[in-house]
């Protein structure tokens, strides 16, 4: 009977916790849907700002553009005007002319003819001499109507019926865009951004990435192309960014609606080569090494154990120069001064001739040459710790994959100690080498 309350006891108990975890859940989904309202009505304001704005800038330019055209055409009239106007003008003053000269003959005619014969004998017979001077038969050419220009516009009114078609048919609200954000992967120094179509119907010929800080107001485009995958450098460690992308159809000139922006930062420090190492230049985030024309040789490390298991280490080669069968990239245990190349113990590399290195011994097993954009990565996974009961001389064994164009190799590395980080390095005896570490 004791037992009952008890059992009674721990069945309220569990059912307050099960009613908590249910209040949980519950006000998780109440903020899902708030966050789904709030995505609605933002958008949905932001794409009515646009609208606004885009229709505001067609008017306004619409009616430039035909301004400046009521401008051309009222000068076409003007000119066609001045110029049919101006032989009228002429023939006008010529008629002027004559008529004032007739008017003048017909005052100096009627004064000499009241004078009648004799005394104004003379008067008569200069007006008759002045008279037969002036050739009172010959009259201007006036030209007929016509033969002067009757002006028009000529106003074609089919084009509001396809003004009017182009309008009603300009313009779309899509409700999702075709393209949304499927994975954020934090790299050091950098983010990989994956995304993916969310309409079959829709063919994508090329893709936009934009990104920026949550602290910026503006985007910036970080890559167009045919990809569904890129990664974003130059990120800061533990900053905030957002990033879009939207398509372009196939044969379309036009792209897509962005997508829903997601945010992403990345918590690893960037990967960086050590500066001052006389025989490599740097960038000024020195994650780009160049070996230059220095006659020094050696290993060019990173400036710190940043690469750590599990992670993928990624070389990429933006220029080469003269290959060498002793050029090394790859990662080591521990930094070793001395050495012309990370062919030794306690590393593992790749020459630029393909060949691997494993504790300073080559293997077998070889990959394709490196060349000018070639991307070398490094896996390593830690696989025992401890002793071991073979003889192979370590404690300390880890799992490596490299890969490089396409092909990878897998084998084991076996180390004198256990180490939770590694450096990594590169050495080139022939300057022309440009290698990007991320």
């Amino acid at each position: 009977m004791d037992l009952e309350p008890e059992l009674l006891l721990q069945e309220a108990r569990e059912n307050v916790e099960a009613a908590q975890s249910y209040r949980r859940e519950l006000g998780h989904r109440l903020q899902g849907l708030q966050e789904a309202r709030r995505q609605i009505k933002e958008s949905a304001s932001q794409t009515r700002d646009v609208l606004k704005q885009h229709f505001n800038d067609l008017k306004g330019t619409l009616g430039k553009l035909l301004d400046e055209r009521l401008v051309t055409l009222l000068q076409e009239v003007d000119t066609i005007e001045q110029e049919t106007i101006k032989p009228l003008d002429d023939c006008q003053k010529l008629i002027e002319h004559g008529v004032n000269t007739a008017e003048d003959l017909v005052q100096e005619g009627e004064i000499a003819i009241l004078g009648g014969i004799g005394e104004q004998n003379e008067k008569l017979w200069n007006f008759t001499k002045k008279a037969s001077h002036i050739q009172l038969d010959s009259l201007p050419e006036v030209p007929l109507l016509v033969d002067v220009p009757c002006l028009s516009a000529q106003l074609d009114d089919s084009i509001l019926n396809i003004v009017k078609d182009h309008i009603f048919k300009h313009g779309t609200v899509a409700s999702r865009p075709p393209v949304q954000i499927e994975e954020l992967i934090e790299k050091p120094g950098g983010i990989i951004v994956r995304w993916c179509k969310v309409d079959d119907d829709f063919t994508a010929q090329d893709y936009r990435l934009q990104f920026r800080k949550c602290t910026s107001s503006h985007f910036e485009d970080v890559y167009v192309g045919s990809e569904t995958e890129f990664i974003v450098l130059h990120i800061d460690p533990n900053v905030d960014y957002q990033f879009r992308v939207c398509a372009r159809g196939d044969g379309r000139q036009e792209w897509s609606p962005w997508s829903v922006p997601q945010t992403g930062h990345s918590t690893l420090v960037p990967h960086e080569w050590t500066a001052g190492f006389e025989g490599y230049s740097l960038s000024s985030r020195r994650n780009i090494a160049l070996r230059n024309d220095a006659e020094s040789s050696g290993v060019l490390y990173s400036s710190a154990p940043t690469y750590f298991c599990g992670q993928t280490l990624t070389f990429r080669v933006e220029t080469v120069g003269q290959p060498d069968r002793r050029d090394s990239l790859g990662v080591c245990a521990e930094k070793q001064n001395g050495y012309d190349s990370l062919q030794r113990d306690q590393a593992v590399c790749i020459s630029t001739n393909g060949a691997v290195f494993v504790n300073g011994k080559e293997m077998t097993n070889q990959l394709p040459a490196v060349t000018s954009g070639s991307t070398v990565t490094f896996d390593v996974e830690a696989v025992t710790l401890g002793s071991t009961n073979n003889n192979e001389g370590g404690n300390f064994k880890l799992r490596v994959t490299i890969s490089s164009n396409n092909r990878e190799v897998v084998f084991d590395w076996l180390l004198d100690q256990s180490c939770g980080s590694l450096y990594f390095g590169c050495s080139f005896f022939y300057p022309g080498w440009k290698v990007l570490v991320f």
